[in-house]
């Protein structure tokens, strides 16, 4: 048991200097929106992976935010803290509208409600006059922090961003191991064993989906706050079903595997032609030149050998597999 905490101390203490040191390797923009989608996965993770709820509305909490972050920064020139706070209380809200709604059916019917509500926020987003319908909102400002933190400075932002998804991963963290999260975990198990022991139920899925949309709005509002921009396509059902598959991919129920699968799917999805060309210059392929625009049919490929051959995720597996060999 000490080996394994001394182990896992000095894994978070590498990934730690690892996020320090990124900039200095990876572009900052690209970096801070890698950051962005992790801690959304982590969100998203929180709540399928140990209460065991599919939401497919999460993008209502992402888009939602970023809107209200970047309406608020831009049209009425609030600090960008203000704005950041002002996302997340707007994801926070809405989910506790939404889960007020869906947490009263379980399984493909708790899906479905939240995939519903998700999609009439889509539409009014795409309607409302302060959004600019489908060409989003544009030349939001990065302003400046506390006072004195230029934020226009990419690299003063990309530590920002960084200290953001370490408070969202911390939460997070805290959250799976303290009691909350061991009724959430038993919910996820056997639902009636904890109605019977005497658990509100309800109340505790209603407080991890408005924890759950709270940081999934963080991750929004900071988004809009590194891009500069919001469109519709972060509050759409896709950007949902994206996420699924960042948690699939990477572990669903595992503390890294949302970070690693959010890595690995924006990286393809912003990457993949650059991966293609130098593939062709490798290897004098020209098919390799039209990988970048087969990102989807390659992202699905991707979500069939993860559900049938790695059905834990990557970080799953090799966390199963690790523990049935320390087996005797």
């Amino acid at each position: 048991m000490k080996q394994m905490h001394m182990a896992k101390t000095i894994f978070f203490t590498l990934l730690l200097l690892g996020g320090l040191l990124a900039p200095l390797v990876v572009y900052p923009v690209f970096m801070m929106k890698l950051l962005c989608f992790a801690l959304f996965a982590c969100a998203f993770n929180l709540l399928i992976g140990y209460t065991g709820l599919l939401s497919f509305g999460h993008a209502a909490f992402l888009g939602g935010a970023g809107y209200t972050a970047g309406f608020v920064l831009r049209d009425w020139g609030w600090a960008p803290e203000w704005g950041i706070v002002a996302g997340t209380l707007f994801g926070a809200l809405m989910a506790w509208l939404m889960g007020g709604l869906a947490i009263r059916r379980q399984g493909i019917y708790f899906t479905m409600i939240t995939l519903a509500l998700s999609q009439m926020l889509y539409f009014f987003f795409l309607q409302a006059p302060f959004t600019g319908g489908e060409d989003g909102l544009q030349g939001i400002p990065r302003g400046v922090l506390f006072g004195f933190m230029d934020l226009k400075n990419d690299l003063t932002l990309y530590y920002l961003v960084l200290a953001i998804f370490i408070f969202g991963f911390w939460v997070i963290h805290r959250t799976i191991h303290s009691p909350f999260g061991q009724v959430l975990k038993a919910i996820k198990e056997n639902e009636p064993r904890a109605i019977s022991l005497g658990y509100d139920v309800s109340r505790y899925k209603l407080l991890v989906f408005v924890l759950s949309g709270a940081l999934a709005g963080l991750a929004g509002a900071t988004k809009v706050l590194v891009l500069g921009f919001e469109t519709l396509t972060d509050v759409h059902w896709s950007m949902s079903g994206l996420v699924v598959l960042m948690t699939l991919v990477g572990g669903m129920g595992t503390v890294i595997g949302p970070i690693l699968g959010a890595f690995l799917i924006t990286i393809l999805e912003n990457k993949m032609g650059e991966i293609g060309l130098a593939l062709q210059s490798l290897t004098g392929l020209e098919w390799f030149a039209n990988l970048g625009e087969s990102v989807t049919i390659i992202t699905g490929l991707i979500f069939v050998i993860c559900v049938l051959m790695f059905r834990r995720g990557i970080v799953g597996e090799l966390l199963h597999r690790t523990t049935s060999k320390a087996k005797p």
